[in-house]
C-alpha cells in the first residue's frame, strides 16, 4: 500500500508541473501586453511586391502569352470571357495561361 501510495502522489506531483497555466487576455492587458499585427502587415507588404514585380515580368513573356496572362490574372476574366474577347478557343487560351505561366515561374526564379 506504501508503494501504491508513493507512486500514485508522484505522478500527481509530475502531472501538477507539467500543466500548462492559462492566462486571461484581460489580465495580460491590465499588466500592459499589447498584440500588435506587424506580422500581418509585412506579409501583406511582401505579397504587394512580389505582385508588382509579377506585372513587371509579365512584360517580359512574348506578346501571345502576355494578353493571356494579363486578362486572367490582372483583369480576372475566366476562360469563357477571355475567348469571347479574342475570338481564340477556350482551349487554346488554357494551354497559352499554362504555357504562360511557367515561363513566368522561370523568369521570377531567375531574378
Amino acid at each position: 500500500m506504501k508503494s501504491f501510495l508513493y507512486h500514485v502522489l508522484n505522478n500527481l506531483i509530475i502531472d501538477q508541473y507539467r500543466k500548462h497555466k492559462t492566462f486571461s487576455l484581460d489580465s495580460m492587458l491590465e499588466a500592459g501586453f499589447e498584440p500588435s499585427d506587424k506580422s500581418i502587415e509585412s506579409e501583406r507588404l511582401i505579397d504587394m511586391l512580389d505582385g508588382k514585380k509579377a506585372l513587371i515580368l509579365i512584360g517580359r513573356l512574348p506578346r501571345q502569352y502576355q494578353q493571356v496572362m494579363r486578362m486572367k490574372y490582372v483583369q480576372d476574366l475566366s476562360l469563357a470571357e477571355m475567348s469571347q474577347v479574342t475570338g481564340i478557343s477556350k482551349n487554346s487560351l488554357a494551354v497559352r495561361a499554362h504555357r504562360g505561366l511557367i515561363k513566368l515561374r522561370a523568369l521570377y526564379n531567375c531574378q
